[in-house]
């Protein structure tokens, strides 16, 4: 780890990681998204930065239960995300390259713009079009 990406925060070796999980994302292949990114933050259990990992499975959940009109589902999930967007920024995990690579502030603003007690599923519609348009891999 370089003296500019200390152990903890999110390292150009995190955006390499999460490649496969980001094009399933992109591709709103949001179960294999989970999939994908969850092997990842079960092999880093040890390094704060998967925790940008789990705001991603977290949403990524979120959208699949929506998918499959489970709102109940869907904000229960969302609702952990939320906390895990929280955590990132209270540890000092987030680096330039979340908010420049993964499009941070407008993936947590969506997020976010989702009322907890959300009655209809259309609430996630600008949600569920997000995509991470400038990922570089």
């Amino acid at each position: 780890m370089s003296k500019d990406f200390p152990f903890g925060t999110f390292s150009p070796d995190h955006l390499k990681d999460i490649k496969d999980g980001i094009h399933a994302f992109n591709q709103q292949n949001y179960w294999e998204c989970h999939e994908l990114l969850e092997d990842l933050w079960i092999e880093q259990r040890n390094d704060p930065a998967r925790n940008v990992y789990w705001a991603i499975i977290q949403v990524a959940n979120s959208l699949y239960h929506i998918e499959n009109k489970n709102l109940t589902g869907a904000l229960s999930q969302l609702k952990k995300a939320k906390e895990k967007f929280q955590r990132c920024e209270d540890q000092n995990i987030l680096t330039d390259l979340v908010y420049r690579f993964l499009d941070w502030e407008e993936f947590k603003q969506l997020a976010f713009s989702i009322p907890e007690n959300a009655s209809d599923l259309n609430k996630f519609d600008k949600l569920y079009s997000f995509k991470f348009s400038n990922y570089p891999y």
